[in-house]
């Protein structure tokens, strides 16, 4: 998201946000929060003006509001296809050594936030959501637009009066004095048409503030995930500076035994001070860490920074279905395919609504008051009534236009929606992928690369201190211990990352 700002004659501004879509948002305007509607037929709508007064008129007395549910007919016709945006990845700290802890993974304490309390916080208090909840009731409103029928309009006039008196020697016709009221008739029923189209309308916003949720959630896991793996980086780092530290105070005893230098020392102490540094960075990485899922669950500072979870890194889970079957399941169930789904009956609707509007409403006429004034003539004044009828006749605009555009966009957003469905199957394939090799590379490290290099780090920590070998080779020993935990961690990490990625691209909770 970037923000710019447009000056207006030298003195005032205003700041526009422009989206991932690329559309500018101005604060408070009636653009849908949730982006552009599937099956929106965009451009110039045309439509009919509402009624100026008078007999006999070639406009609709429906007011335009009411032809174009939702307002703007200018809206532009939906963009492309775009990858969906994910949060950037958390960077974990690689500053210092780290240890594996002599106990295994402290998943939290026992009242600490789940996964599942955060996705229920989450519903409940994330503010962007609650925005774009509330295009749902919006979505409602146009229903209800759609559905009011057009006012009748009273007339009144005056007619044939004269300049003057009219007299024998000056006969005209007497003034006329007429009250009538016009009501427009909907005989192709386009106002039952037009609710049809915003009730389409409201079924795909529906649609879209699911996929809202959808994203917002995978924005929860990879905040939720940075958490666990900057609390176990901190973990490892303690780990590695009291490992450290007994190091160092083994080999001052040896230096002070004459059996070191005093740079066999240092070199020590440098490591260890190195692991200090790094656990440092890594407490201050678990404090930003938790800060971001301040903004998510409607946290205040303080609360997010005191907040602690409960949850692990590793994978206990059994492994998810097929891939076929997870593509199968994702193409029924991911919201946005729905929205667009929804979308085509959208722009079928539109269709309708085009062709009802091919015909103008019929206006009936009722004027129940009509005053002679005889006077002038010496004879009784007359009153009388009548009653007409305008019918608009379609020869030559007969909505062409709107028609082909509308029939247009129903193949367009067809396309589009099969578009998504091979990029839905695309997404979940390599979903699938990244957490079969994920868990896979974990497996093996854990079954054979970590006990192998905990072997060799032994090892060399007894040859080092039986002095049989110097501390240099102690040293690459342990660095190349240190460079296996850090892998080990990240391909957690990665994994568990992969896990709830994987329920991002099915649409449906499937791993835990």
């Amino acid at each position: 998201m970037r923000k710019f700002w447009i000056t207006l004659g030298g003195t005032f501004a205003i700041a526009l946000t422009l989206t991932s879509g690329g559309v500018a948002q101005i604060p408070g305007s009636t653009e849908s929060r949730l982006g552009p509607r599937p099956g929106e037929r965009g451009g110039q709508t045309g439509g009919e003006a509402p009624i100026q007064g008078g007999l006999g008129p070639g406009f609709s007395r429906a007011p335009s509001s009411i032809m174009r549910p939702g307002g703007n007919p200018n809206l532009p016709p939906p963009p492309a296809l775009s990858p969906i945006e994910e949060a950037p990845a958390f960077e974990l700290p690689l500053y210092g050594s780290l240890e594996l802890p002599a106990r295994g993974e402290d998943e939290g304490p026992p009242d600490g936030l789940t996964i599942d309390q955060a996705i229920a916080m989450l519903l409940d208090r994330n503010t962007d959501l609650q925005s774009k909840f509330l295009e749902i009731p919006k979505a409602q409103a146009d229903i209800l637009t759609a559905g009011l029928r057009a006012n009748p309009i009273l007339y009144y006039d005056t007619q044939l009066i004269p300049y003057g008196n009219y007299s024998e020697a000056r006969p005209g016709g007497q003034t006329q004095y007429d009250l009538n009221v016009t009501v427009p008739l909907d005989v192709n029923n386009k106002r039952r048409v037009r609710r049809d189209v915003a009730s389409q309308a409201r079924k795909v916003v529906e649609a879209q503030y699911q996929d809202a949720v959808r994203l917002r959630i995978n924005d929860l896991y990879t905040a939720y995930v940075d958490v666990l793996a900057a609390r176990e980086t901190v973990r490892y780092g303690r780990a590695s500076v009291e490992g450290l530290n007994q190091i160092l105070t083994v080999t001052q005893s040896q230096h002070r035994g004459g059996e070191l230098t005093r740079a066999d020392v240092e070199r020590i102490k440098i490591q260890r001070d190195a692991a200090e540094v790094g656990l440092t960075e890594a407490e201050e990485a678990l404090r930003e860490s938790r800060l971001s899922l301040a903004p998510l669950l409607g946290l205040r500072l303080d609360q997010a920074e005191a907040l602690e979870l409960k949850g692990s890194i590793a994978d206990t889970a059994p492994p998810p279905p097929s891939g076929d079957a997870l593509i199968q399941t994702a193409l029924a169930s991911r919201p946005d395919l729905a929205a667009y789904r929804l979308g085509i009956k959208y722009a079928e609707s539109d269709v309708r609504l085009a062709r009802a509007e091919r015909f103008q409403d019929v206006y009936l006429l009722a004027q129940p008051y009509t005053f002679q004034n005889n006077e002038p003539f010496h004879t009784k004044s007359a009153h009388s009534w009548g009653v007409g009828m305008t019918v608009p006749l379609p020869i030559f605009d007969r909505n062409q236009g709107r028609i082909q555009r509308a029939q247009v966009n129903v193949r367009q957003t067809q396309i589009d929606l099969a578009t998504l469905e091979h990029r839905v199957a695309t997404d979940v394939r390599q979903a699938e992928r990244r957490y079969t090799i994920s868990r896979k590379s974990a497996d093996r490290i854990d079954r054979d690369l970590l006990p192998a290099a905990v072997r060799v780090r032994e090892t060399a920590l007894r040859l080092y201190r039986s002095g049989e070998t110097s501390i240099v080779d102690f040293l690459n020993a342990q660095r190349e211990y240190n460079d296996l935990v850090r892998q080990a961690r990240d391909t957690l990490v990665r994994h568990r990352r992969s896990m709830l990625d994987l329920n991002t691209a099915v649409g449906q909770r499937i791993m835990p």
